[in-house]
């Protein structure tokens, strides 16, 4: 497939994707070119970029933190031909390596993706705990008006207030046979929506708010995945973004 930086788009089409088992500790930089990769082999008729370096006009929403699995990420890519956007999930599918799926496609309706998108919904599996000192914890967490902790980045260490961010919180058993008599084997599992902030919260972030407020550290994060992403309903629920997609085109088609 020959680039055409010169053509204009003619359509966009919004995907929904997996980051699943080992590429969770994939970079998103990795996945953006893991994708463009893909976008080639499947010849999809991508819109490129104008200048001296032209890049296939794909854009974000909302990447996953690195070390972190999700059912819910989401893409753009603007194409120089019209194509059926089930048709473009399933060739980029196809030519995406294991652990990148795309679960859907549609055809872009008005205004901007992000726009929709203002919080996620995790499952967070930890150990060290069991459930009723997660539960202890999260309730210490949920009643404090502030909980802040620290985080090293390349800019150096920033401070952010994690309760701001949690819309509710929940903790479930993880599924045990027997009794564990190691303390380190106990487990839990915790159910977060976190409302999208600068810096974003993240689930170890969570990990060590729970920690402060509990006077300990010993709880060890097992594996966190994001199960959704969207706007808030009011209730602690989320509004799948791409429902107004799918009600414009069927609007313009029914």
């Amino acid at each position: 497939m020959s680039p055409h930086p010169s053509a204009p788009p003619v359509c966009k089409v919004r995907l929904r994707y997996a980051k699943r088992g080992k590429l969770r500790f994939t970079s998103h930089r990795d996945v953006t070119r893991a994708f463009e990769r893909a976008v080639r082999r499947a010849g999809l008729p991508v819109a490129y970029s104008q200048g001296y370096s032209p890049h296939p006009k794909i854009s974000w929403v909302g990447a996953a933190p690195t070390g972190v699995a999700s059912e819910a990420e989401y893409a753009e890519i603007q194409l120089v031909e019209q194509l059926d956007p089930r048709l473009v999930g399933a060739r980029l599918d196809a030519a995406l390596p294991e652990g990148l799926a795309v679960l859907e496609g549609v055809l872009a309706g008005p205004g901007a993706l992000a726009e929709r998108i203002e919080a996620s919904t995790w499952r967070i599996e930890v150990s060290g705990w069991d459930g009723e000192q997660l539960r202890r914890a999260a309730h210490a967490l949920l009643a404090a008006p502030t909980v802040r902790v620290e985080r090293v980045t390349k800019d150096g260490r920033r401070s952010l207030d994690v309760r701001a961010a949690i819309v509710c919180l929940e903790v479930k058993e993880c599924p045990t046979v027997l009794p564990a008599p190691d303390p380190a084997s106990r487990c839990g599992i915790l159910m977060a929506v976190i409302r999208q902030v600068s810096p974003a919260v993240r689930p170890d972030d969570m990990l060590s708010a729970l920690g402060a407020v509990a006077g300990a550290s010993s709880l060890v994060l097992v594996k966190a995945i994001r199960t959704a992403q969207g706007r808030l309903d009011g209730d602690g629920g989320l509004v799948d973004p791409l429902a107004v997609d799918r009600a414009f085109v069927a609007g313009h088609t029914g």
